[in-house]
């Protein structure tokens, strides 16, 4: 438990994994500030009784707004930011518009960005806190048919890795958490999205999206070691409370696999074994 009552930020929290780490965060005895993009949804969070702010990470006027508001609830000290808010674009990358992989890297990196150079001023004159990435098994290993998702990931590592060691002696610390498949409404906004910007009447992988319009609309967990939200909100927790909080925190079986997998196959056979999945 905290020793001490610890304010922390979480983006995304509507549903899913961000909305089930501010509940357990603040029964744990945080100060929790939840912030959903949509104003209905930061309205159900209070009723829920969290604080909560409006915040779209495609919008920088909303990034500044709502930064301001924390600053203004927590006279300016936050202990902990968890980058969580995103979603994934599917598609074949030959049928991604710029336009569209433009949108994925807006939330899920541009936005991410935005958020976090506003928050690590506070917390250089604070003395020190804890953010935290929610980034996934896509961030460093990439599967067919989740290019968008998959570079806006890769970029975010290599960008936190570059940050990490900018930061070196500030006692801000860093940590990535890497997930594979966790029960949330993810595959159920992923479909959305491909309906709006995938026509795959006229795409050379037409085959191949009817497999994956029926895995998109599945109920329940559509692929084996799927967890429940806990899984990461666990990570978040050490990556909180830690003296020593880790650089990165695998969670799900495939993450783990796939992390052994890289270290010690050569690319093809990589790219053979991300191919049967």
């Amino acid at each position: 438990m905290t020793t001490a009552k610890q304010t922390i930020l979480i983006t995304g929290c509507s549903t899913g994994i961000g909305y089930r780490t501010a509940e357990v965060l603040k029964e744990r005895g945080y100060r929790v500030i939840a912030s959903a993009r949509k104003a209905d949804d930061v309205a159900r969070l209070k009723n829920a009784g969290f604080e909560a702010v409006q915040l779209d990470l495609a919008d920088s006027q909303s990034i500044q707004n709502a930064v301001q508001q924390v600053i203004d609830m927590t006279a300016g000290k936050l202990d902990g930011l968890f980058n969580n808010g995103a979603f994934g674009q599917p598609g074949a990358v030959e049928d991604l518009s710029r336009d569209v992989l433009r949108e994925q890297f807006e939330t899920n990196f541009f936005g991410t960005h935005e958020l976090t150079n506003l928050i690590i001023p506070l917390m250089r004159e604070q003395g020190g806190g804890r953010i935290i990435y929610n980034s996934s098994v896509l961030g460093f290993i990439a599967m067919t048919y989740r290019g968008a998702y998959n570079a806006s990931k890769f970029a975010l590592e290599g960008l936190v890795d570059t940050l990490r060691l900018e930061l070196y002696g500030s006692n801000i610390h860093l940590s990535l958490i890497e997930p594979g498949p966790i029960v949330s409404d993810f595959r159920k906004n992923a479909f959305a999205l491909y309906q709006k910007n995938i026509d795959p009447s006229s795409s050379y992988h037409k085959d191949t999206y009817a497999n994956m319009e029926t895995r998109l609309q599945k109920k329940g967990p559509a692929v084996p070691f799927t967890l429940p939200a806990d899984a990461v909100v666990d990570k978040v927790i050490h990556a909180m409370e830690a003296k020593r909080p880790k650089i990165r925190y695998y969670v799900t079986f495939p993450t783990y696999l796939f992390g052994y997998l890289k270290r010690i196959l050569p690319t093809c056979l990589l790219d053979y074994f991300a191919r049967k999945i």
